[in-house]
């Protein structure tokens, strides 16, 4: 049962992965986000835009980490995200009082936003700071604010918000002029929570067809630009299968990717995705370094790794053996086996001895040593002899010494002779 617990521990981990993973991704289909994010699948979410544009082949990812950190290659979408000021004071991302909504009906609309929305920072001061320094460097950025309360963002972009009537139905808005951000797009059509009230400069994409209003524009800033919405609705899973609805989403991400990723930012609905070590490590190629390191530690492992049973170490190995000698040795010095003694080292040296002479290990002594002089080496036969007759005269724990003494030598003189004589 020992030998199969790893095997049970990775299964029970690979269990608990899988049934994470469906419960994950189970969860992203709830109502527990908040609105205008890529993970609600309720009606006021946008789930339906993110994967519309990711099955049209655009290149569209989640942003969960904060601004502080903007990669130079990702253009981003804000929608309706709030903003705090420089005092770190918060502008809503939903305010319902401007549009002539009661207290309890704006308690209930905050309800409906799903639990996340409790969980949902608004960009700090430095993040919008971060943020327009990214655009100014020549990336782009949707904004879709769903507030009618002024922030930071459009008041340095010099842009303000004329709220809507609040009994105002669905409008229909008609590209401007013709460009590249409404290509295909005759008309649009969504409920509008704010005109723009633009500076010198921007460029109208979308107007309301009846007010000759301005509801979507594009406002330069540096080598960059701003594309702001005031009908953030737009982006919802509802008003997305409406009219051109689709075909202007687009349009606008085709045009605002332009060979950069588009980044929906999830991070400031509540989903939060910490920036680990592994990840700044990456910006500077130190996960090739690691990788080497761990290929290295791997050859080293590999190298220590032996197969079979495990050894007893050396040092007990050879206090083990010390012990048996020295027990036998008593054995035989208090029982007086002198001549068994002598008899088993000459024994070995003959079994030794019959290996080069070719005969076989049970042979006498006198066979053994015959056959060593048929080869050559009368040397090795009478050394053999020698310890022969003297074990069969051993009486004393002396006489057993000098056999051992006759057998060692004997044993010298065929090992070196056997590293350079013909066999």
């Amino acid at each position: 049962m020992r030998d199969r617990f790893p095997v049970l521990l990775v299964g029970g981990v690979l269990l608990l992965a899988v049934l994470g993973a469906f419960i994950l991704k189970g969860a992203r289909r709830g109502a527990f986000a908040d609105r205008l994010s890529t993970f609600r699948s309720e009606p006021d979410g946008a789930r339906a835009l993110f994967l519309l544009l990711q099955e049209a082949g655009l290149a569209v990812e989640r942003n969960q980490t904060d601004l502080s950190v903007i990669d130079s290659q990702r253009n981003l979408v804000l929608l309706g995200v709030s903003f705090a000021d420089e005092h770190g004071k918060d502008k809503p991302a939903f305010d319902g009082s401007d549009a002539g909504v009661t207290d309890d009906e704006q308690d209930a609309d905050e309800k409906e936003r799903g639990y996340q929305a409790f969980r949902s920072p608004p960009v700090s001061h430095d993040e919008t700071e971060k943020l327009l320094e990214h655009v100014r460097n020549g990336a782009t950025v949707l904004y879709a604010p769903a507030s009618f309360q002024d922030n930071p963002l459009l008041e340095t972009l010099d842009v303000y918000l004329v709220r809507a009537e609040a009994g105002l139905d669905v409008r229909t808005l008609v590209p401007a002029q013709p460009s590249r951000y409404t290509r295909g797009v005759e008309r649009v059509e969504t409920k509008v929570k704010a005109f723009l009230d633009l500076p010198p400069g921007t460029v109208p994409l979308l107007i309301d067809e009846e007010f000759d209003e301005v509801v979507v524009a594009l406002i330069p800033w540096g080598q960059g630009h701003f594309i702001v919405l005031g009908a953030p609705d737009l982006a919802t899973n509802k008003a997305l299968g409406v009219a051109d609805n689709a075909q202007f989403w687009l349009s606008l991400a085709h045009t605002a990717t332009d060979g950069a990723v588009l980044a929906f930012d999830e991070f400031h609905h509540g989903f939060t995705g910490d920036r680990s070590m592994g990840e700044f490590a990456a910006r500077y190629g130190l996960h090739y370094a690691f990788a080497q390191l761990m290929v290295g530690v791997a050859f080293w492992a590999l190298a220590l790794r032996r197969f079979g049973r495990p050894r007893a170490p050396r040092e007990e190995l050879r206090m083990g053996s010390t012990d048996a000698l020295f027990a036998t040795s008593r054995l035989y010095r208090e029982g007086r086996h002198h001549a068994h003694a002598a008899a088993s080292i000459a024994r070995e040296l003959a079994a030794e001895m019959a290996t080069r002479a070719g005969v076989s290990g049970k042979s006498t002594p006198a066979e053994i040593g015959a056959a060593l002089e048929v080869r050559g080496r009368k040397d090795l036969a009478r050394a053999l002899l020698d310890v022969a007759r003297s074990a069969s005269a051993a009486d004393s724990e002396e006489d057993v010494r000098e056999v051992a003494k006759l057998a060692a030598l004997a044993r010298r003189h065929l090992h070196q002779r056997l590293q350079g004589a013909p066999v």
